[in-house]
């Protein structure tokens, strides 16, 4: 039977319990990791979030009554325990906090009994995550989680006091808004009121907090909630939360310099890891060039080499061919690789063909001085030494080439180095790098679309000097945009905002809009730039990004209460799932299912 609290009060957390408390009456409560009985002598570890305490259990101290209910202890009882605070009589266990003290029990009450756990509350647990997730509210008991959860609260917290002491001010945004037709998919809300209306839940505050410098509140920041209907990946959540932030009368370096302290701050507070200030910037163009990526992971070399010029009047086929069509030919030295098996290579060509390649060209540099290549009976001998030469390739390495259309073979050699990095354990989560990446391009073409888009969106600002390009070629212009990378992961983004009328115009042109689209979808933003706009300037963090990464996690999924799967449903509380049909009467509301064809 469970017991009342009544007439009991909790003095310590398990692990606020010290040497320092040793002879003082204390009172704990928590759940019971695991009880051993050994026959007269009971031990129990009892957990709360704060880490593991051992309590003994002898008839002596706790009466005949005491010692039989700490008998039916069993993992996962809540019970509230009373003792005296005693150095341990046994060995000291080095792995707890409180290793080097036990609570001698003088009173127990059980408030609460479990059934037996599907699967045990454990750190680094081995269970599959489909049955963690299932049982979340148990997954959420194990100490590593707990961890995580509590270093996301105080990421926060302390986030909300260095932004208040840089003069932000904190503002809530809608979060049921206007869909608008740039970007991901838009979550849509019936509305019961206006029959045949949705409002979209937001992807970010973009717009409202535009519109908040253009009434003057200067400095705003938010932590948001946001929301994309997109396929997930292991950083990707269909809800999320944002660091988000807007900054008037200021110009790109001016958002750099408070986010780098910002970061700082954090890393240094929270796990204590020193951030070198100013962070490395990068411009879009180096990074796609040597690493393939506008996210790179700088933690180890392995950069992409262009031996186009060397190759564009070689007989082999798949070169010339990439090099003809206005495409490119670059590779990545694999240092000390060489001697690779062939079923590995083929391996990392079997990889690669899933970001769109057709195949790897190599050359495998044998340590006793052979050559090994998939394409040298086509190469002149000069031909393939300049290549090993621009290389750097010495006795050992692996050298493997992608040939195509330029953009695909960044993403193709991108991709592959972080492929071979992580097959050979050179990516160290112990490791913090930091990277700026500015001057994105403006637009990038959509062939689906068959127009341009904005790669941030449409309120980013062009780079002065290459306004003129806008109307003779929009793909030329740079962005006054900017991400900040770590360990190859983006964990925020933004830039400097138009707040001229006609640069504005100039882009909703660029992007096709006519000035009637234009303000159908955000006429209410435009309206408001006609009475006076500050230039403005913002950005935003993935929280649970920045969280996954201070927490050397490989998922977001782990520093998420309760994360979202794979199709966007929720595991343990089976969401989405059918409503009342009355519900969907009542907005008007009506669900077309589709059926098989005869």
């Amino acid at each position: 039977m469970a017991e009342s609290m009544k007439g009991l009060k909790r003095t310590h957390r398990c692990t606020e319990v010290s040497s320092k408390n040793v002879g003082e009456t204390v009172t704990v409560m928590g759940w019971v990791q695991k009880s051993r009985n050994k026959g007269g002598i009971i031990f129990v570890d009892l957990r709360d979030r704060s880490g593991i305490l051992q309590v003994i259990f002898e008839e002596a101290n706790v009466g005949a009554e005491g010692f039989a209910k700490a008998e039916k202890l069993r993992s996962e009882f809540v019970a509230a325990i009373t003792g005296t605070v005693s150095k341990r009589e046994g060995a000291v266990n080095e792995n707890l906090a409180t290793g080097d003290i036990e609570i001698i029990a003088k009173d127990i009450r059980i408030l609460s009994e479990s059934e037996t756990p599907p699967f045990p509350i454990e750190e680094n647990s081995k269970t599959k995550e489909e049955l963690r997730l299932k049982y979340r509210y148990l997954d959420l008991r194990r100490p590593d989680l707990q961890s995580n959860l509590i270093m996301r609260s105080r990421v926060a917290t302390l986030t909300r006091a260095f932004l208040a002491d840089e003069g932000f001010i904190e503002i809530e945004t809608p979060t049921l808004c206007k869909s608008t037709p740039e970007g991901a998919r838009d979550y849509l809300v019936p509305s019961r009121v206006h029959p045949g209306s949705f409002y979209a839940l937001p992807q970010s505050p973009q717009i409202y907090k535009q519109l908040l410098m253009c009434s003057g509140y200067d400095r705003y920041f938010q932590v948001a909630r946001c929301y994309r209907d997109e396929d997930l990946r292991a950083d990707r959540q269909p809800e999320f939360t944002q660091i988000d932030m807007e900054l008037s009368f200021v110009d790109v370096d001016d958002v750099i310099d408070v986010n780098e302290r910002l970061l700082a701050k954090l890393f240094k507070e929270i796990i204590g890891v020193d951030v070198a200030l100013p962070i490395q910037r990068m411009t879009y163009r180096e990074a796609m060039e040597r690493f393939g990526s506008d996210k790179p992971d700088l933690r180890f070399g392995m950069e992409l080499q262009d031996i186009t010029d060397i190759v564009k009047d070689c007989e082999f086929g798949v070169f010339k061919g990439a090099v003809d069509a206005g495409g490119s030919v670059r590779g990545i030295n694999a240092k000390g690789q060489g001697a690779m098996p062939r079923k590995k290579i083929d391996a990392l060509v079997d990889f690669v063909k899933g970001y769109g390649a057709k195949g790897l060209a190599y050359i495998a540099l044998g340590e006793d001085g052979t050559v090994k290549s998939s394409f040298a009976k086509f190469m002149k001998d000069e031909e393939m030494d300049a290549i090993i030469k621009a290389m750097e390739g010495e006795a050992g390495d692996l050298l493997l080439f992608a040939a195509d259309k330029t953009k695909l073979v960044y993403d193709v050699l991108g991709a592959l180095r972080l492929e071979i990095a992580e097959n050979l354990g050179l990516l160290d989560k112990n490791e913090y790098k930091f990277v700026w990446i500015t001057e994105f391009p403006l637009l990038e073409w959509n062939e689906d679309l068959n127009r341009y888009q904005a790669m941030h969106h449409p309120f980013t600002m062009p780079m002065e000097e290459d306004l003129p390009y806008i109307d003779t070629d929009p793909g030329k212009v740079r962005a006054k945009a900017y991400d900040i990378v770590l360990n190859g992961t983006e964990l925020g983004g933004g830039s400097v905002r138009i707040h001229q009328n006609d640069v504005q115009e100039k882009m909703f042109e660029a992007l096709g809009f006519s000035k009637e689209t234009a303000y159908n979808q955000f006429g209410f933003l435009l309206n408001a730039f006609k009475y006076g706009v500050p230039p403005h300037a913002g950005l935003a963090y993935g929280l649970d990004r920045l969280i996954m990464l201070m927490a050397k996690e490989d998922s977001i999924r782990d520093v998420i209460a309760f994360p979202k799967v794979k199709d966007a449903s929720c595991l343990m509380s089976e969401a989405p799932n059918v409503v009342d049909p009355k519900q969907l009467e009542e907005l008007g509301v009506a669900v077309a299912l589709e059926t098989a064809m005869p």
